[in-house]
């Protein structure tokens, strides 16, 4: 239910600031920061990442992710991330109103289980690689929804936050 309302408060903040929009090329040179929470196999992870315009079409960037999920109701597991990402962003070649921006890439990173002593699993820290594609809409000039589908070996699923660009 607190997922509900959630999702409720942020379509009607949506609705509401909808009429400003932005321009959703980063542009060379200029950064973004990233927040928000995931979904995937391993619980709820936190992220926070930030991406500078390589050029007008590509962004590079780094993303720290935190995660602690239970299972059998008996071993507690915490994952941190740590990963660098590439993006190309489709708006200009596809001709994409400026407040959104429809993006796709890759994501390389090292992801560090910590679960008990007594657990008998095989959760061992490890490299990993995803695929993903996301899209941000524009409130105004500096802030933006996004949300992002993943595919692969770590953290596979999707994330929704927020974006600023400064």
């Amino acid at each position: 239910m607190k997922t509900l309302k959630y999702v409720l408060a942020v379509a009607a903040f949506v609705l509401v600031s909808g009429y400003t929009f932005g321009q959703a090329s980063l542009g060379k040179g200029n950064k973004q920061v990233n927040a928000g929470v995931g979904l995937s196999g391993w619980g709820f992870p936190v992220y926070v990442g930030l991406d500078f315009g390589f050029n007008n079409d590509i962004t590079i960037g780094g993303e720290l992710s935190f995660a602690t999920y239970r299972e059998a109701d008996r071993y507690s597991h915490t994952i941190i991330g740590i990963s660098g990402n590439g993006n190309y962003h489709f708006n200009r070649i596809l001709n994409i109103p400026p407040n959104f921006d429809f993006y796709a890439g890759l994501s390389l990173g090292f992801y560090i289980w910590s679960s008990p002593s007594d657990y008998p699993g095989d959760h061992t820290s490890s490299p990993g690689i995803n695929g993903q594609v996301g899209g941000r809409y524009f409130l105004n000039k500096n802030l933006a929804l996004n949300l992002e589908f993943r595919g692969g070996s770590a953290f596979p699923g999707g994330k929704f936050g927020v974006t600023y660009v400064f």
